[in-house]
Order: C-alpha cells, then sequence, then structure tokens
C-alpha cells in the first residue's frame, strides 16, 4: 500500500523527515517496507537554469547549427544550438554541465561539455519535451519571465515532488488502508491534532431526480448510501489529482472517476459512480441474481454467476458486482452528464467469496473483505460529491439516500490494569494508558481503580478482546521503551513444537529432485522369493499376506532394495539407461517381539553421471558420487557428528555403514551383481538405504549461523605415505582432534598407488584449511598445530611424512 507524505501533511501537520516517520510508522506496526519519491516532472529540472541568449551566430561548419552564447548567472558560456527558432535576447532553460535530462521519449542522458563540429558547447538550450513539459519539439522553449539568469526554471512550472512510502499492511490492519487510517496512527505517535477535509459546505441543489434504493439482505449490506449529481462535464482531472493519483502508481481516467479513486485511497471508502441515465426504472436494486445469469465485467468479460456475489442492479439487470468490479455498459464515459454515485458498507464476507471466486482483485475488494468503517460511507460520499461539482460542475440533484437499519455500535471491551502490567511486562502511569487509548479515538469508561471498559469505534475491526486493547497500548508506548531484563518468567510454558516430519520428508525430496533424482512410489508387496534367494534377508522375517493377490505380492518387503531395483529394469529396458532415484517407504518385518515397521529412505544411482555432450567425456557414476549426495543430504538436516566404517558383506559388493553414535544411520554401497541380476539388471547399481526415523530423530531444524572471520584462513599441505587399511575418515577425525578449533575443513587433493611407495601402502596428499577468529596467525602457531598433526598421524596411523 502506498502513502504521499504529501497528503499524510494534510491531516497531520508536522516537520519530520521522511525516514522518521517510516521509522515511527514501523515501531508502530505499520512497516514502512520501502520508499520512493514521485516528481511530477522526472528529475525535477535540477540543473536547469534561466539564461539569455546574448549572442546567435551561424555555425561555421554546419547550416542548421547556431553558435550562441548564453549568460547563465555570472557566466557566459558557449552553447552550440540546433533550435531554428533561438535568437538574441531570449530568455531560454539552460542545462547546465552535469544535468541530467529526462526526454518523455528516449533515454536519460547527462549534459557534458563537448566539441560539436569543432565548436566548444558548454550546456544545452533545451525544448519542451527534452525538459519533460510537454510533446512539441519544434523549437527551444522560450521562456516568459523576469527572473534573474541563473535562477532555477524550476520556480516557472508547478512540480509536484513527494515521497512516497510502502506500508506492508497486515491483514489485520484494514483501517490503516488509507490515508486517514495511517494518520489516525501517527496523531497517536506524534501527539497532535488530527485535519478532517471539511464538508460543511455540503447542500442538495434540488431533489428533481432521486433514484430509489432497497436492499434485500441488511446482513450482507449493512449501510448503503447514494445520491444523484446532474449537467456533468466529464474531462480530465486537474494536475494536483492526476499528480496524487500517479504517486499511487494510478493512472488518470476522469474527473470522476477520479474522485472515487481518490476517496478510496484518502479515506479508505470504495465509491462507484453509475451512469444515471442508465438506471432502468430510475431504481437501484442491491440483491443477488439467480445461478447461471451472465455479466459481462468493466474489462469486457463475460462472467456467469453463481448465485452467490451481491449485486447492484436497476429493474431489469445487474450494473456491479457489489463492492468488486462495476459492468461495461453502466459506468462513466465520455458521454455521462448524470451520475448516481454509491457509497455503501458490504459484508466482508459475501465480498471475499464472490471476488474469490471470479479471481478480481480490486482495490476495493481488497479492502471490503478486510472489513470497512460503516460509519464512513455519508462522510465520503459528501466529500466526494463537493469535489466532483468542483472539477466537473453540475448540480446535486437529489438528497442523500441512507439505508442503515441497524447502526452498529462501539465495541465495548473491559479491560484490567494488572493484566496491562502483566503483559507488557512494566506498568505504566494509568494516565498514560488513558492517553494513549484516547489518542487512538478508544474511549475510556466506567473507570475504577481495577480497571475500566473501553469503547472501541467499528472501523477498528482487529480490535476486540482485552489483548487487543493492551496491544494498543504497548505499540504506541514503545517496544522499545520497555527494558530488557536478565531473567524472564511466564505465566504460561509452552513445550517446543514437535517436527513436522511432513516438511522434514519434503525438504530432503526437494534437494534431491532439485540435484536430479526423480521420486518413485513402489508397492510394498513384493516377491517371496526376494528374501529366500537373499543371504542378508531372513525369509523366516517375512510379513506373509494371508490373503495373498497373487505369489509375486504375497509378503510385505523387507527392503527398498528390491521394488527399486524393479523400477530400475523397467527403465532400462526401455532405453533410459542413466537413472537417480529416490523413495521414501515404509519396511516391514517379524520379530520375536512381533511385527516392526521403519521408514526408510532409498537412493539409487546407474549409468553415466551425466548425458553424453560436446564439451566433456561421459562417465560411469561411482562411489564417490552416491557418497557425496548421502553427504549433502545429512547437512541439509543438519546432521553433522556421523562416523564411517567399511562394510563388505551383503547386499554390497564394498560400501560403508554411517553411524551416528551407536545408531546405525544407513548403508551405501555398490550392489553384488548377483543381486542386481535377480530383478534382471544387468548394469552397475549403487545403491543407499537409510534409516529415516533416526534421520528424522537427529534433524536440527535451524542452522546455526556465526559471523564471518575478518581474519584471513591459512592453506598448508601434507603428503603423507599410510597403510591400505587406513580411511580418509580416521585420518579426519584424528585430524580435527589434533587442530582443534584451528582447524576449519580438510580435503585430499591426491591419492597414489603404484610402484613409487610400498605394497599395502597408497600416499595421500592433504591440505588443511587453518583460522582463528579472534585473531590472524602467526607462523609460529601454524608450525605448532601442523607438528600436532603430523605426531598424530605418525603415532597413531604409522604414517611416513613426506618433508
Amino acid at each position: 500500500m502506498k502513502i504521499s507524505i504529501n497528503r499524510l501533511k494534510d491531516y497531520i501537520p508536522f516537520d519530520h523527515s521522511s525516514e522518521e516517520i517510516a521509522h515511527l510508522l514501523t515501531a508502530s506496526g505499520l512497516e514502512v517496507e520501502g520508499m520512493t519519491t514521485y516528481e511530477s516532472i522526472k528529475g525535477s529540472l535540477k540543473g536547469v537554469v534561466v539564461g539569455e541568449v546574448v549572442s546567435c551566430e551561424p555555425h561555421p561548419n554546419a547550416d542548421k547549427l547556431s553558435l550562441t552564447k548564453v549568460d547563465i548567472g555570472g557566466e557566459i558560456v558557449p552553447i552550440v544550438c540546433g533550435a531554428p527558432n533561438v535568437a538574441k535576447g531570449q530568455k531560454v532553460p539552460v542545462a547546465t554541465v552535469g544535468t541530467s535530462l529526462y526526454p518523455n521519449d528516449g533515454k536519460p542522458f547527462e549534459i557534458k561539455k563537448a566539441k560539436i563540429r569543432g565548436e566548444v558547447s558548454q550546456g544545452m538550450i533545451c525544448a519542451e519535451d527534452e525538459l519533460g513539459l510537454g510533446s512539441s519539439h519544434e523549437g527551444i522553449l522560450v521562456l516568459d519571465t523576469d527572473l534573474p539568469n541563473g535562477s532555477p526554471v524550476v520556480k516557472l512550472f508547478d512540480i509536484n515532488t513527494t515521497d512516497v512510502l510502502e506500508i506492508g499492511l497486515t491483514p489485520n490492519r484494514a483501517d490503516a488502508a488509507s490515508h486517514l487510517g495511517v494518520a489516525r496512527d501517527l496523531k497517536a505517535l506524534l501527539g497532535k491534532a488530527l485535519v478532517l477535509p471539511d464538508i460543511s459546505d455540503f447542500k442538495v441543489d434540488h431533489e428533481e431526480r432521486t433514484i430509489n434504493v432497497s436492499v434485500a439482505d441488511s446482513g450482507d449490506c449493512p449501510r448503503y448510501a447514494g445520491l444523484t449529481i446532474s449537467g456533468l462535464k466529464i474531462g480530465p482531472s486537474p494536475k494536483w489529482l492526476q499528480d496524487y493519483l500517479k504517486a499511487l502508481d494510478l493512472d488518470p481516467i476522469n474527473n470522476v472517476v477520479d474522485v472515487t479513486n481518490f476517496i478510496l485511497h484518502d479515506l479508505g471508502q470504495p465509491l462507484h459512480a453509475f451512469d444515471a441515465d442508465k438506471i432502468k426504472g430510475e431504481e437501484i436494486q442491491v440483491k443477488k441474481l439467480p445461478s447461471g445469469t451472465k455479466f459481462i465485467t468493466l474489462e469486457g468479460k463475460e462472467r456467469k454467476l453463481t448465485g452467490e456475489e451481491l449485486m447492484i442492479c436497476d429493474r431489469e439487470e445487474g450494473l456491479c458486482m457489489a463492492g468488486v468490479l462495476g459492468g461495461l455498459d453502466s459506468g462513466v464515459s465520455e458521454t455521462t452528464s448524470s451520475i448516481f454515485l454509491e457509497s455503501a458498507c458490504f459484508g466482508a464476507d459475501i465480498i471475499r467469496k464472490g471476488a474469490q471466486h471470479h479471481g478480481i482483485k480490486t482495490d476495493a475488494s481488497f479492502r471490503f473483505e478486510r472489513g470497512t468503517d460503516p460509519n464512513m460511507p455519508v462522510f465520503a460520499l459528501k466529500r466526494a460529491a463537493m469535489l466532483i461539482k468542483e472539477l466537473a460542475g453540475g448540480v446535486i440533484s437529489s438528497g442523500i439516500t441512507d439505508l442503515y437499519p441497524e447502526p452498529v455500535a462501539d465495541f465495548q471491551i473491559p479491560v484490567k490494569f494488572r493484566h496491562i502490567d502483566r503483559l507488557i511486562g512494566k506498568s505504566i502511569d494509568r494516565r498514560e494508558i488513558k492517553k494513549i487509548l484516547e489518542s487512538l479515538d478508544i474511549r475510556v469508561s466506567s473507570e475504577t481503580a481495577e480497571g475500566f471498559v473501553a469503547l472501541v469505534k467499528p472501523y477498528r475491526v482487529d480490535v476486540t478482546r482485552e489483548a487487543d486493547i493492551i496491544e494498543e497500548i504497548l505499540r504506541i508506548y514503545g517496544f522499545e521503551a520497555i527494558p530488557l531484563e536478565e531473567n524472564y518468567q511466564s505465566d504460561f510454558l509452552a513445550e517446543h513444537p514437535e517436527k513436522d516430519l511432513n516438511k522434514l520428508q519434503y525438504r530432503v525430496s526437494e534437494m534431491l529432485a532439485g540435484i536430479g533424482y526423480s521420486e518413485i512410489i513402489t508397492n510394498s508387496l513384493t516377491k517371496s522369493s526376494y528374501s529366500e534367494k537373499s543371504s542378508f534377508l531372513d525369509s523366516r522375517e517375512d510379513v506373509v499376506i494371508l490373503n495373498k493377490l497373487s505369489e509375486d505380492l504375497g509378503v510385505l518387503r523387507q527392503t527398498l532394495l528390491f521394488t527399486g531395483l524393479e523400477v530400475l529394469a523397467h527403465n532400462i529396458n526401455r532405453r533410459q539407461k542413466d537413472l537417480k532415484f529416490f523413495e521414501f517407504g515404509s519396511v516391514y518385518s517379524r520379530k520375536k517381539e512381533g511385527y516392526r515397521e521403519m521408514k526408510m529412505l532409498s537412493l539409487f544411482m546407474t549409468g553415466n553421471s551425466r548425458h553424453e555432450n560436446w564439451m566433456e567425456a561421459v562417465r560411469p557414476v561411482g562411489f564417490p558420487d552416491l557418497y557425496a549426495i548421502v553427504e549433502a543430504l545429512l547437512t541439509k538436516l543438519n546432521i553433522h557428528q556421523t562416523e564411517v566404517d567399511v562394510v563388505e558383506d551383503a547386499p554390497y559388493a564394498y560400501g560403508l555403514v554411517l553411524k551416528a553414535g551407536q545408531q546405525e544411520v544407513g548403508r551405501i554401497g555398490l550392489l553384488e551383481g548377483a543381486l542386481s541380476k535377480m530383478a534382471e539388471v544387468k548394469q552397475e547399481v549403487y545403491f543407499a538405504e537409510l534409516n529415516w526415523n533416526v534421520l528424522a530423530k537427529l534433524a536440527r531444524s535451524r542452522e546455526k549461523f556465526q559471523e564471518i572471520s575478518k581474519f584471513p584462513e591459512v592453506r598448508r599441505d601434507l603428503s603423507l605415505v599410510i597403510d591400505e587399511a587406513v580411511s580418509f575418515d580416521q585420518l579426519r577425525q584424528l585430524s580435527f582432534k589434533a587442530g582443534g578449533k584451528l582447524l576449519k575443513r580438510i580435503n585430499v587433493f591426491d591419492v597414489y598407488r603404484g610402484d613409487k611407495v610400498e605394497k599395502g601402502k597408497k600416499a595421500y596428499a592433504l591440505s588443511f584449511y587453518l583460522q582463528d577468529d579472534q585473531q590472524t596467525l602467526t607462523d609460529k602457531v601454524i608450525d605448532k598445530t601442523m607438528n600436532k598433526l603430523m605426531a598424530m598421524f605418525e603415532n597413531n596411523t604409522g604414517a611416513l611424512i613426506r618433508k
């Protein structure tokens, strides 16, 4: 929602900067998300001054150019000009060197000192369109002024400039969806009086054209007001109104429609103007039309009504979808001479239902859906009628029709002082509380030593409980005015929310899908032959289905492996050989203690790591590819303290088992070829099966962040000759044990096996990255750390350090 600072000043005179106002509003709950500057003339003619042409001669090297000398106040500068009407003695607008111009057509440009056909030019004599003042480019703009040379040209033109606040309005603050609404908060924040528009001069000229109004259901339309204005002349709006609308990113249309838009954004009350000559039977009916009725809205689209929309109708047909959008033929046009001006309060539910069903979002529906002030329609109607008479002429040709059968009373909310003190955490002076509430138009009545009754006006649809009153007090008193204590106590204790396992699974699925994995969902029922022929499964633990659909679907699976392999086989048989799959699914087994069900996550990789392309040779997927994905998955879940052991048991030809303490997280590796062939898969398959129940238990929902160190990191390399049996994970754990907080990460950048090292040995080249978060590392500290690392490797792995 956009709010003009200049318009706010009409309601609340203040000298505060726009930034200060933005801070005040944000602190009170109306968050200012951004601020821009609107200029009716882009650039506001900064750097353009009044100049006087003191000489004008033909350019020696160009027939259509002139050499002029221009007095710009205390200085006479040479300017090359191409305008045919430039002449000695003229007062002209001069864009000085360094000035940026924003022409109507074309891109902005900066005036620079230049040579044009060999002659120096230090400025530019401007045409109307080059300044953004009009469309004429027939010649330079000649000024009729007595202003001294060098005076800013802006003094000659009415240029409107205002800062515009972008407020992120929360759904509960419908009362603040206008300049008046924001001004009400400023009234309380600044302690100044609110200046409302003066409607005391409103009067009815005659009552020769009265439109009869009826409302079928006051629940759908609690209040409906209107009047007619005759003898209008439709035309463009004056500049001040057009500037107001443009500052809010609205397009001016004509003097009547622009007034209705002005009132909507100014007072928060949507209005609608009907061409009175198109209202058949001189009657307005607020009602629902039968389901299936066709209605053409303002943008020319035919819509089929559901029968639940509230419609504004005449005796024969619908004219407008109430509170949402007008009809194509009933609105104001260039030929309109009389209007019926509507100002109403509609039920939020029925407007929301109609707007949502038809997918229509308008400024009016935005406000009606959240709740408008039932006491505003007549005030806004009078204000709009006076403006329309001023801008479009005409006379008010009817009295105000105001159907308001059940006036909405102020909300009465009992409040206890002890509850205010308890929820705010500080005892505020009772007189200060009363002053704050009255500044927010909340009256205090029935006051006692224990509390009072707050009378809240109906436009505050969000203030209905005692806690809401206390929130109003606090946001104006200031959150920053409440001191922060070292220790707090609460009347209520809330447990930490349980993990949402569905969201956790979605996070992992999103990550895997983002790196090229496809999700599969397979049947929990599978063949009993898989467990019977597999050495790593016990067929006695199968959960057998009593009423089998078939022998192929006779047991519940003990692993996700075989159903996943069947999917691989299906795709490979259809010439899709480069595959990456993942599946979340349950596995089942029968133990001595009873049946057991666990949720698992499986990963499959087979074929090439990427599709064939001209940039690089393809390679088959390998174990590091799968391990990198599992490591990334653990990082995504913020699980960092894991250990690995080598495993060569079925179903893996080789692989790793991952552990977190004493809990097994899962296993990954290359599947045995014989197992793959059981599902008719004849190419290598890398498979990971992770215990999702364990992962979900270990996962942390939030990552902890810290400030990036201001001190540089240092890299040191070591070359080790170690036994083949020593794994990198062992080296990594020893490294962090010896390196302590200074060691940030470790990397293997080379592995060698060959005739240059003993049989049964391998050479690792490792890089270590050291960094101190508090100070720059010295050579002494670095050498000490590296010596500890080398000693750790020599003593625990028998490593030979190549120095």
